[in-house]
């Protein structure tokens, strides 16, 4: 305990041999039964719980810990042995009249407060781990709360024998007699360690003693807090508990107990339990996915409504165009607009998937979950989706605005806006993972859009666009490839009509070798822009490169981003 600042998640943090913060070093020794511990052995040892649970709104309580097991239970656990687990924890927590409700989404209300960090809580434990870290457990909450959810993890520690290390910042009276060891600490130095009953005595006989009727939590933080420390009273007085402590007979013989348990016999540790099945950990990260996507209308739902909103407006202000040549320029418009529209809007995409990110890191962190299979499992799970975004997006405008009438031109039409949707969210991907902070990843995502729409050979065609912007960015640039597709799957088998000025003489936009029978070759407006025929396979090629490269630097990103 201590205020913030004190360092108490960096304790909770090293003690559990989590990362340090970049630029630190991190020393001394964690022992377990007088062996020495890594990374590994503590995951197996033990769960943590970290302040911010990222738990799946969308999902109900039973459904978390369902998925919770599943990724955690060794493959010998039968299922029937699994279903019991849950079902025992969900009983213990508190959560059996819950179980079949949501957790709760931005739009759909699901648990309260106290709810979730009991959920958060017991998903942790399906492992059945000896030691259970909790930063920070009842943050958020009043202190009804509170103490609801230290009483709920006490319970539960001596059921199940359970050594439970955690981090508070300022409990109540009666939260705070739930513990039943106190370590003290302001900057990073101890001020207080040893059992909660006897700190109040301790306090007295260094010239500090409890006022009555106050709680004894808030009075040692106040003591230490040197926050609001205008005049460096409190930093004085705070550097005297701590070398008080230091000089104590209380820290001496925890100096020597420390010393001694080092020369004790080391207990023989037990192998570490076996792990899910390879196989099975992407299936299930699937099938949580899926029920995520089609539930949460944040992932999907919201773009389905807003896609198809765009489908009518823009069929129905492209309204049934004809081949004559004035609807040429809107044609490309069209062309132009439906694709960028289409790559831009991805940003909507970001907060389902920092989501998602959220809570792999934390499953990450306690061993569950590696970067591979939470790649190929958000990159598979999002296909079907984006495939009907693109076929009903197309099935409204494509016809409303009466493009070239053809089904194979219409199925080619789909599979571009579905290129360049998976394209784009593969780039919503890669920037959430460089930058998990929403605003940031919201504005990288929308740059980066507005780049590419830029330079894609609309706005600037390719054959008098700055070197330097074709060399470096045009090629790399998804939308280039959907913008051409598109225009070729629209232009290349067509003819449109000059008009006539007088009988037998023709007033043509474009230059083509059917000028003088009032015609122009759907060719010849290609042309105008550079556009090649007969590259279709090349660019579904390139672009699906250019879909499997944001996807492989995203996985980089989170291998080497720990």
């Amino acid at each position: 305990m201590g205020p913030s600042g004190s360092g108490k998640t960096t304790l909770l943090n090293a003690i559990a041999h989590r990362i340090a913060a970049a630029g630190s070093t991190t020393r001394g020794d964690i022992l377990v039964n007088g062996q020495p511990t890594n990374l590994q052995n503590i995951r197996d040892l033990s769960a943590y719980v970290e302040q911010e649970d990222s738990l799946i709104g969308s999902l109900t309580v039973k459904e978390t810990m369902g998925f919770a097991a599943r990724l955690a239970l060794p493959s010998n656990v039968s299922k029937k042995e699994a279903l019991q687990r849950v079902d025992d924890l969900i009983n213990s927590f508190g959560l059996h009249a819950q179980q079949q409700t949501i957790v709760g989404t931005p739009i759909r209300k699901g648990l309260s407060g106290g709810q979730k960090k009991r959920l958060g809580i017991a998903s942790r434990l399906v492992t059945n781990p000896k030691i259970l870290f909790l930063d920070e457990p009842t943050s958020g909450l009043d202190s009804a709360l509170s103490f609801e959810v230290c009483n709920y993890i006490k319970s539960i520690g001596r059921q199940n024998k359970l050594i439970i290390i955690a981090s508070i910042h300022q409990p109540s009276s009666a939260t705070f007699q739930q513990f039943d060891k106190l370590c003290l600490l302001s900057g990073g130095k101890t001020c207080y360690y040893g059992p909660v009953a006897d700190a109040s005595s301790y306090f007295s006989t260094i010239g500090y003693p409890i006022p009555p009727e106050t709680n004894a939590a808030e009075f040692y933080l106040d003591l230490i807090n040197t926050d609001l420390d205008k005049d460096g009273e409190i930093r004085t007085r705070t550097e005297k508990i701590c070398k008080k402590w230091a000089g104590s007979e209380q820290c001496e013989n925890l100096n020597d107990s420390i010393s001694k348990s080092r020369q004790l016999q080391k207990v023989t540790s037990s192998p570490s339990p076996e792990k899910p099945a390879a196989w099975m950990t992407p299936l299930v990260l699937l099938q949580r996915s899926w029920i995520k996507s089609y539930r949460d209308v944040i992932a999907y739902g919201i773009r389905i409504a807003m896609y198809l909103g765009l489908a009518i407006l823009m069929g129905t202000v492209f309204l049934r165009f004809d081949t004559e040549q004035q609807y040429i320029q809107p044609y490309i418009n069209a062309v132009f607009f439906g694709g960028a529209f289409m790559s831009f809007m991805a940003v909507a995409y970001v907060p389902a998937f920092l989501e998602d990110l959220g809570t792999f890191k934390q499953e990450r962190a306690n061993g569950l979950v590696g970067p591979l299979g939470f790649m190929v499992a958000n990159f598979l799970i999002g296909l079907p989706f984006l495939f009907l975004i693109a076929l009903l997006f197309s099935v409204v405008e494509y016809w409303l605005s009466n493009f070239r009438p053809s089904g194979s031109a219409f199925w080619m039409w789909v599979l571009w806006l579905f290129l360049d949707l998976v394209a784009a969210e593969s780039l919503v991907v890669l920037v959430s993972s460089l930058f998990d902070i929403f605003v940031v990843a919201l504005a990288v995502t929308a740059f980066a859009n507005g780049l590419w729409m830029c330079v894609d050979g609309f706005l600037v065609p390719m054959g008098i666009l700055n070197v330097f912007w074709k060399y470096a960015f045009h090629y790399i640039d998804y939308q280039a490839y959907v913008f051409q597709g598109m225009m070729v799957n629209e232009f290349k088998d067509r003819n449109y009509q000059c008009s006539e000025s007088s009988p037998g003489q023709y007033q043509c936009q474009y230059p083509s070798d059917l000028n003088g029978e009032g015609k122009i070759r759907g060719t010849d407006v290609l042309r105008q822009f550079n556009i090649e025929t007969g590259l279709e396979g090349t660019w579904i090629g390139i672009m699906i490169a250019i879909i499997m490269g944001y996807r492989i630097l995203a996985y980089l990103v989170l291998v080497f981003r720990k």
